[in-house]
């Protein structure tokens, strides 16, 4: 037993020289010491700099709309809910569609698109298993949802879940639409994480997501492919 154990303890001294061995001919090669302590880490989480920067709200709108249109997707503004309301109709039209699903929202109820659409199929997420929601969003042309949060940095919508706001909605049609309520545009990544602890603290909901632009996916020769895991189709509507 007692050689076994003087066996182990040389082998690990041994391992160990090596492992020094090999770092100091790397700190050799990189002309500089060898750090043998670990280095100070003067921030813990985003710098002070970057915690002050703020925009005002129309600038927070026109970097979005940059960002969103650089990433592939489709974005207007209206001024009032109606004129949303016709567009996403006309969005209907434009591309054939026969089945739409979208959020049980108090924000969508009043915009009442179903009501200009009679001849397509619109399901409303709610908690009834017995509906086979989730076969229906994925069979849906379009589905609509409303952002809990937008990042104007980074082009970037947030969307949580619940029983009326199922996740099936934003990731299985084909096409998708967002709409954004102008105060619920964010500068920065850093207000939308603040902005869901203060909400929801360490108890979040079973979806958090954030969507930047259309799905995409690539494979190891780089050849990128959209619309394969989620919409290939995304619309974000800025309301007021």
């Amino acid at each position: 037993m007692t050689n076994k154990h003087e066996m182990l303890a040389k082998l690990n001294e041994q391992s160990q020289q090596r492992q020094h061995a090999f770092l100091d001919g790397i700190a050799n090669r990189l002309g500089r010491p060898r750090l043998t302590e670990k280095p100070a880490h003067p921030h813990r989480g985003a710098p002070d700099f970057w915690q002050r920067y703020e925009i005002s709200e129309e600038e927070r709108v026109a970097l979005f709309v940059h960002n969103w249109n650089g990433l592939g997707g489709i974005v207007r503004r209206f001024s009032e809910k109606e004129a949303l309301s016709a567009f996403v109709a006309e969005v209907a039209d434009t591309l054939g569609a026969k089945n739409l699903v979208r959020w049980d929202h108090e924000l969508l109820q009043d915009l009442n698109v179903e009501a200009r659409l009679p001849h397509v199929e619109m399901t409303v997420w709610n908690s009834d298993d017995a509906l086979n929601l989730k076969a229906k969003a994925a069979g849906a042309d379009i589905g609509i949802v409303v952002a809990d949060h937008a990042i104007a940095q980074t082009g970037t919508v947030c969307v949580t879940s619940d029983a009326g706001k199922g996740r099936s909605v934003s990731l299985l049609p084909t096409a998708l639409i967002t709409i954004i309520q102008v105060e619920d545009l964010k500068t920065r990544m850093g207000e939308v994480l603040t902005a869901l602890q203060t909400q929801y603290g360490t108890t979040l909901p079973a979806g958090v997501h954030f969507i930047t632009g259309p799905s995409r996916s690539a494979d190891i020769e780089n050849d990128l492919t959209i619309g394969v895991h989620g919409p290939g189709i995304v619309y974000a509507l800025l309301l007021g």
